[in-house]
């Protein structure tokens, strides 16, 4: 019996390799549609929302914009905020950008929210929104340098500059939280709500 019940893959609005990683790992098909919002657009028109309900917003607007071109297919859209107090974050536009990023969350406790939301038809059928809480070490400007340098445009590709799966890990003494919902997916409640609608093997 194959672990999929559904007739067709999932589609997964979004062109990060992480996202796609994880759902290959569960043995969950996906076809990669990326979604072409504007979301800085989306979240200053949202500005008064959390970040957890930003991430939830911008993973349902994904979701939404690709199910839309895929009527009567399952899309899962997904989006990570992270915020250091009533600061956020967006993904650095250049290397000063992402050093100073970095330096503003060096000895502190920044949160990541993940959110997931899966849409068909139009109508958004899922979502769950999970946080996690990690602090950075007190890390010497010279290290983060040699941080900066060792990853290269991998900085630009995450808000936060880091990705905790990789060198990034390096950056922290402290992650409270979900694995997953680090990665910017918060895999378990999506397996949850898969198996409890037929789509994976129970």
């Amino acid at each position: 019996m194959a672990l999929w019940q559904a007739e067709r893959p999932l589609i997964l609005a979004s062109k990060s390799a992480a996202r796609r990683a994880i759902l290959e790992a569960a043995a969950i098909p996906c076809e990669i549609d990326p979604a072409a919002i504007d979301e800085r657009a989306i979240e200053a028109h949202a500005g008064a929302l959390g970040p957890g309900q930003a991430a939830a917003l911008l993973a349902r607007e994904k979701a939404s914009a690709i199910a839309a071109k895929h009527p009567g297919r399952l899309v899962l859209g997904a989006d990570q905020t992270l915020a250091l107090g009533e600061r956020r974050f967006s993904k650095a536009p250049d290397r000063a950008g992402a050093r100073a990023q970095l330096t503003a969350l060096r000895g502190r406790t920044h949160a990541l929210h993940s959110a997931v939301a899966v849409a068909r038809s139009g109508e958004i059928l899922f979502e769950h929104v999970d946080a996690a809480h990690l602090t950075m070490r007190e890390f010497t400007d010279a290290f983060l340098d040699a941080y900066l340098d060792a990853v290269g445009d991998k900085a630009l590709a995450s808000v936060g500059g880091y990705q905790l799966e990789g060198t990034g890990i390096q950056l922290f003494e402290r992650v409270e939280g979900d694995h997953f919902t680090v990665l910017g997916l918060p895999l378990l409640p999506l397996l949850a709500w898969l198996r409890s609608n037929g789509l994976l093997a129970e």
